[in-house]
């Protein structure tokens, strides 16, 4: 069995080799970090203070390359796998965003840090709101992008968008449909993009294959089922308004303004920015003028 085991493992991980992969700098550090309930991945690199960066679904930490390259010049960049997602292990349950934000907050302190940065895109965009939201004054800045916040602001309105059918989607049937089919899946998202061509297929395959090992369509599923609970603790969350400085970015063929609506409902100081020619994929197809915009914002802030 544990030579099964070893075995798997190298499959695996020679398949992350041969797909190309987008990949952080080489320069960055990678290590395990238990937050009791999870083993949360995460990556680490640069030096000065800290910016934690936080995908989405679909994709794993490997998509903040050129943001953590430009980062990581005068910051230390901190890029998790969210739990049961990527290369963190995948426990049973957990998937509320609260208690995601609470893994999350595990790794910092485990790091060392107390004050960060934080970027979300998608999902890790609800899980960085989760996080500013349970530790107030320990958020210098927050990046919201391409995201929703379950049960504030428009939420009635987004979560019964047609497009967004793949919320309601899941369980063992829906596990069994999608296996061996992860990138015939995914392909449905990709075209979330102003111009599905610019994700190439070296990106499909990579993020296709960690989503094909085991367990981890199943903690994918269930970071959308858990958005009821989602809703009601960020109806609790929000009572308290976030003063930290919030860059809201949505892309104009995606979610477009509904981020800076989403965060206005919950924050004071809110930056709103629609990004034309863009859809829901902002690092991948506009990566030229979302690391400046994301760098300028965080940099604002560590100048103060």
């Amino acid at each position: 069995m544990v030579r099964g085991l070893v075995l798997a493992a190298a499959v695996f991980w020679v398949s992350q080799v041969l797909a190309a992969p987008p990949s952080l700098p080489s320069t960055f550090q990678s290590r395990l970090v238990d937050v009791g309930g999870a083993s949360i991945f995460v990556q680490v690199g640069g030096s000065g203070s800290p910016v934690v960066l936080l995908h989405g679904y679909v994709e794993s930490g490997d998509m903040w390359g050129p943001l953590a390259k430009e980062l990581a010049s005068s910051h230390t960049v901190i890029v998790p796998d969210l739990r049961g997602l990527g290369r963190s292990s995948r426990p049973g349950g957990g998937y509320d965003k609260k208690t995601e934000a609470q893994d999350i907050h595990s790794v910092v302190t485990d790091l060392g840090f107390d004050e960060v940065a934080i970027v979300g895109h998608d999902l890790g965009g609800i899980v960085a709101y989760a996080y500013a939201a349970q530790y107030p004054g320990k958020v210098t800045r927050l990046v919201f992008m391409e995201a929703p916040i379950p049960g504030v602001g428009p939420w009635t309105e987004v979560a019964t968008m047609p497009a967004l059918w793949h919320w309601y989607f899941g369980g063992p049937d829906a596990e069994r449909l999608v296996a061996g089919r992860e990138r015939i899946y995914f392909d449905h998202f990709w075209r979330f993009a102003a111009d599905p061509s610019r994700i190439d297929d070296e990106t499909r395959d990579h993020f296709a294959s960690q989503y094909a090992t085991p367990g981890a369509m199943r903690a994918g599923f269930a970071q959308f089922a858990a958005f009821a609970q989602d809703a009601r603790d960020n109806q609790i969350l929000g009572r308290e308004q976030l003063t930290v400085p919030v860059l809201a970015i949505g892309g104009e063929a995606a979610f477009g303004s509904y981020p800076a609506a989403f965060m206005r409902a919950v924050a004071s100081d809110v930056r709103g920015v629609v990004l034309p020619d863009t859809g829901h994929w902002l690092m991948e197809e506009r990566p030229d003028v979302v690391v400046p915009l994301i760098r300028d914002f965080i940099d604002a802030g560590a100048r103060q």
